[in-house]
């Protein structure tokens, strides 16, 4: 069986061959702007391989979905799966030696780099047995080994950095043959780069990648300006599955093509001005949009609240509850729990009463009692702090029994954690979506993306809740104790 694939033609016309046991053994990097042609190449090089070698394609747009449509390979859509599903099936698949496409289009970039880093750290975790050749194709290399540091957290960047430099470094051995697709080597990790020995140079236009293309392909500093002149879908070839001289190719065409085409001229549309008009403003001037005013949110300023605390005249319900028998006084205590949950519902529609200290709110808390005249304030400190809690919580009335369930499973952690934990088993009990991280951090009082992940970790440790999270972003929290879970957000 011949393992030497025709990848196009030179500059005479005569069949270019990459030699694919060579390959295997040697890796491949290819370079080139965006829209030089590096994805047509590796559909080229894969559409021609595939019945010689399984195939592993890291697809960060979705350009390589078409395979499966002509050809075995099973397109996973990582936005579908968890962490952990993903690196089940990167075992899997090397035990079964299955074609693979790992579509990560649906994913933001922190999201695809972690994928990807599960998913390449079970295929080179895979038992010895299942240690088969296997070609590993990464598009846009430059996103999973970045040279630098950039916007995504630093753990997530060394995960996705180290996955990559073992598929580059100490793949071969274990039957991983890495070919990496970057639009800019200054990108891409040096010590990603330096491990491949095959190199497929695109049309590029700044002087440092140029510079670098030549010095991988062995050309002279004054020749690095033809790098530049390459038409697109041509490269200049070097590499010992190859060519042992630079060599400048186009290449082939393929069966299949990229879902979303090119991009190429259209008429313009020749509806005249007025027309385009009525099409794009006639819905909104039939159906105007109705604006449903907000009443505003009550709040206090602090200069308010000190005069209303040194304010006189508001001691008169102490002496009307002096003169008051038991009954009458039994009869006040009933009916002041309804205007406690006014004063907190009020006091929760102030958007910073979250986050301001117990201390201050009891003292807001105080003043609302006073002016609603209810003398001695009902609650002490430890007391409203709890009240107050389970109020963001969403359970104003926690003498209901129907709340006893919840309040016994919050009764395990913390007690400054109830109010978050109390938002999940709301939304767990009611059947709603997780509460995102913007609602956990006001119940927990802290705009901290930071302190709401360990918190979630906490609880999660302590057993009182179970996280599940999938790479589309979604994310549900069961209740073990209560048997219930959020729908997934």
């Amino acid at each position: 069986m011949s393992v030497s694939i025709e990848i196009g033609s030179d500059d005479t016309g005569q069949a270019v061959h990459v030699n694919i046991e060579e390959l295997l053994a040697t890796r491949l990097l290819v370079q080139g702007n965006s829209g030089s042609g590096k994805s047509h190449l590796l559909r080229r090089l894969m559409e021609e391989s595939a019945h010689l070698v399984q195939q592993v394609v890291i697809d960060p747009e979705g350009d390589f979905a078409t395979l499966a449509d002509a050809y075995t390979h099973v397109v996973i859509d990582a936005g579908d799966y968890n962490e952990q599903e993903i690196a089940t099936m990167g075992a899997r698949i090397r035990e079964h030696r299955a074609s693979i496409i790992l579509n990560l289009e649906a994913l933001e970039l922190e999201a695809q780099m972690t994928c990807a880093a599960a998913f390449l750290n079970a295929m080179f975790d895979a038992p010895r047995d299942h240690w088969y050749p296997a070609l590993v194709v990464v598009d846009e290399a430059q996103m999973f080994a970045p040279s630098v540091a950039g916007d995504v957290p630093d753990a997530v960047r060394r995960a996705s950095l180290g996955a990559m430099t073992n598929l580059m470094c100490r793949g071969r051995k274990r039957g991983l043959a890495g070919a990496i697709a970057t639009q800019r080597l200054a990108k891409l990790a040096k010590n990603v780069a330096a491990e491949a020995s095959n190199f497929l140079m695109g049309r590029t236009f700044l002087d440092i990648d140029m510079a670098r293309a030549a010095d991988l392909l062995g050309m002279e500093r004054r020749q690095a300006e033809r790098i530049r002149d390459l038409e697109r879908g041509c490269f200049l070839g070097l590499g010992p599955a190859i060519s042992r001289r630079p060599i400048s190719m186009k290449i082939g065409p393929t069966h299949t093509n990229t879902k979303m085409g090119t991009h190429s001229l259209l008429p313009m549309p020749e509806a005249q001005p007025e027309d385009l008009r009525n099409m794009l403003f006639a819905e909104m001037e039939t159906e105007p949009t109705t604006v449903v005013e907000q009443p505003p949110k009550p709040s206090i300023a602090a200069e308010e609240l000190i005069r209303q605390i040194a304010k006189p005249g508001l001691d008169l319900a102490p002496q009307s509850e002096g003169n008051a028998g038991p009954e009458d006084r039994d009869a006040k205590k009933i009916d002041q729990d309804p205007v406690i949950v006014t004063i907190l519902q009020e006091m929760l529609a102030d958007a910073d009463s979250a986050y301001q200290p117990d201390a201050l709110l009891y003292q807001d808390f105080s003043v609302r009692c006073r002016m609603e005249q209810l003398l001695p304030v009902p609650l002490n400190l430890n007391e409203f702090r709890r009240r107050f809690a389970f109020a963001k919580g969403g359970i104003m009335d926690p003498e209901n029994p129907r709340w006893d369930p919840l309040l016994d499973a919050a009764s395990k952690l913390p007690e400054d954690m109830a109010a978050p934990f109390l938002q999940i088993a709301r939304a767990a009990m009611d059947g709603n979506a997780c509460p995102d991280d913007a609602i956990l951090g006001r119940a927990y009082g802290t705009r901290s993306p930071g302190r709401i992940r360990r918190l979630v970790d906490y609880m999660e440790k302590q057993g009182a809740i179970v996280v599940r999270d999938d790479f589309g972003g979604k994310r549900s929290i069961g209740i073990p104790q209560l048997g219930l879970s959020t729908e997934a957000q």
